[in-house]
């Protein structure tokens, strides 16, 4: 559960459902037919007023049970059923990417242009034939559903225990609900990735320096379920994702090598939306500046870098996605790449024909970020001048000084819980120190980072 504070325009990413009508099949067909998928929310009306939702809980079954039952191809792990929050009132988020088994349509009209919608504008309109047979032309077809895994004496062990970890039981019909055996009940490839043992292995290398010249380790995480294989990797990369800590008179630092959400949510990425088709598992490679992440298959057909920076989703393998989601390795549609790029900036990302590489660059102790600039500054400037109560003032407004935003003396008393008169007092010396600077005058006064310290 999440909160909002704001409701864009209906447009052709974005439906308004006052309750839940007998068109949701046909909206959420056009959705995955449209290039850059959509979001429906029920509770809400056309005017954006929101109405709320009585039972959610039985409202999203019912949005799950009618898409699994209802679409053509399996839309199952590749939306998102979420619960918002607004002024205290619930509503519901049907988060819906662009799918990649298109053209997608309502299983009782079949692949016709009574059963095929697309989004166009605000509006869903009716696909023609000649869109249809253009699309359907276009389908992938080597995912892994369609893929029969090369052995089929498998077990899965492993994959219960996982789910029974999450109070989630898997029934007899487990295989079928999660799409591992193909129409002659045969195990398809994504059953062979999760099975308790497979051929499939992620490599971790860790080299002396910059290049590849002097490899210090290779380790192999796999053979066995890819859940397993992904949670040993995530271990190995905490151990060498290295703390530095710092002690000084102002306060104590600590940072990671590299970021720890940003790296886990990358790592996670690359595993589920890796092109298995061809074998190709993804590697980790640890170089003495940096932590790359490589992926195969590179963007789904169809998602564009644009899309892809708006964390936009289109998941290369479904099956995948909806295990992963199920045991809590993936959260809400997008949010891994909103988790790496509040992080980090896009020049980490870069793109090849074949492969996606995420390039996580190494801090190396500190005095890089403006933050712990600043710090230095006091500490070797001011802080064996102040009193107890000026280094906590400090300590509070700094991370704000450091977003190079200019705040009043209300905001600092805000953030410090100091009183009117001290907080002057405390700003008084950050300006004549030059830690800070100032503009405008007495009620109307505000302070920023000096100029200086912002390069």
């Amino acid at each position: 559960m999440r909160y909002i504070l704001k409701f864009f325009d209906e447009s052709n990413r974005i439906e308004y459902k006052q309750i839940l009508t007998d068109d949701l099949e046909r909206q959420v067909v056009a959705f995955l037919n449209y290039s850059q998928g959509g979001e429906l929310y029920i509770g809400v009306d056309k005017n954006k007023k929101v109405v709320g939702v009585d039972d959610v809980d039985l409202v999203q079954r019912q949005i799950v049970d009618r898409i699994k039952n209802n679409i053509l191809p399996y839309a199952l792990g590749i939306f998102d059923v979420v619960v918002d929050v607004v002024d205290g009132v619930e509503i519901i988020k049907v988060i819906i990417p662009s799918g990649i088994d298109k053209p997608y349509y309502l299983r009782s009209k079949g692949m016709s242009p009574e059963g095929c919608f697309i989004r166009v504008g605000s509006s869903v309109r009716q696909m023609t034939t000649s869109q249809i047979d253009a699309m359907y032309a276009k389908r992938i077809p080597m995912r892994l559903g369609n893929i029969r895994s090369p052995r089929q004496n498998l077990t899965f062990q492993q994959l219960e225990i996982y789910y029974a970890e999450k109070k989630l039981k898997l029934n007899n019909e487990f295989l079928t609900s999660l799409d591992l055996i193909d129409e002659n009940g045969r195990y398809n490839y994504a059953a062979y990735l999760l099975a308790d043992e497979n051929g499939v292995s992620i490599k971790v290398a860790k080299y002396a320096g910059t290049t590849k010249t002097e490899l210090v380790e290779s380790e192999e995480y796999g053979y066995r379920c890819l859940i397993t294989a992904t949670h040993r990797v995530l271990d190995k990369l905490r151990v060498e994702n290295k703390t530095f800590t710092k002690i000084t008179p102002i306060t104590r630092l600590e940072r990671r090598m590299v970021d720890e959400t940003a790296v886990r949510e990358a790592f996670i990425n690359a595993v589920v939306h890796t092109d298995y088709s061809h074998e190709v598992p993804p590697v980790v490679e640890i170089f003495s500046d940096r932590l790359m992440i490589t992926s195969y298959g590179g963007l789904p057909k169809g998602l564009s870098q644009k899309n892809f920076f708006r964390c936009r989703s289109m998941p290369r393998n479904r099956e995948l996605m909806r295990v992963f989601r199920d045991v809590d390795l993936v959260e809400q549609l997008g949010s891994g790449m909103s988790r790496i790029l509040d992080a980090y900036d896009q020049s980490v990302f870069s793109f090849e024909d074949e492969f996606l590489i995420v390039t996580f660059p190494f801090a190396n102790g500190f005095g890089t970020t403006v933050a712990e600039k600043v710090t230095d500054y006091i500490a070797d400037n001011v802080a064996d001048k102040l009193t107890s109560g000026e280094r906590q003032f400090y300590e509070a407004v700094l991370p704000y000084f450091a977003d190079y935003e200019w705040i009043t003396n209300a905001k600092a008393r805000e953030l410090s819980g100091a009183s009117e008169g001290s907080a002057k007092r405390y700003l008084r010396i950050l300006t004549e120190k030059h830690v800070v600077e100032a503009q405008g005058e007495r009620k109307n006064r505000q302070y920023r980072l000096f100029a200086d310290k912002n390069k």
